[in-house]
């Protein structure tokens, strides 16, 4: 099995910044994915911004320009600059993960970190 720790999440006022923080561990043979997905009641879960192994970085158009995402080993952090009461939301770390090197990627989430953005 593959564990998802998540942290940083927080209230912040409009304007300030945040940086979310995931861990990955347990049963992993290679990470083909990382990266960060969000939501909020009553709403699907939307793509923040995620890498791939070879590094290609994907961010969605609200994240563009203020969210920076960047990985180490097993983890991913996303900065968040600029931040607007939209972003508001719950954020969730997402991995896809192979267990073996004959195994297909399967995902994995956290547990969901709380941002609040207000004054």
């Amino acid at each position: 099995q593959v564990q998802v720790m998540e942290s940083g999440g927080g209230l912040v006022q409009p304007g300030g910044s945040l940086t979310l923080s995931c861990a990955a561990s347990g049963r992993i043979f290679v990470i083909n994915a990382m990266g960060w997905y969000r939501q909020t009641p009553g709403n699907q879960r939307d793509l923040v911004a995620t890498i791939t192994d070879d590094g290609k970085i994907n961010y969605s158009d609200s994240a563009k320009g203020r969210f920076t995402l960047s990985r180490g080993n097993k983890r991913v952090h996303l900065q968040m600059l600029s931040l607007k009461p939209e972003d508001t939301s719950v954020y969730y770390c997402y991995v896809c993960a192979n267990a073996s090197p004959s195994a297909g990627c399967d995902a994995y989430w956290g547990q969901g970190t709380r941002v609040t953005v207000s004054s």
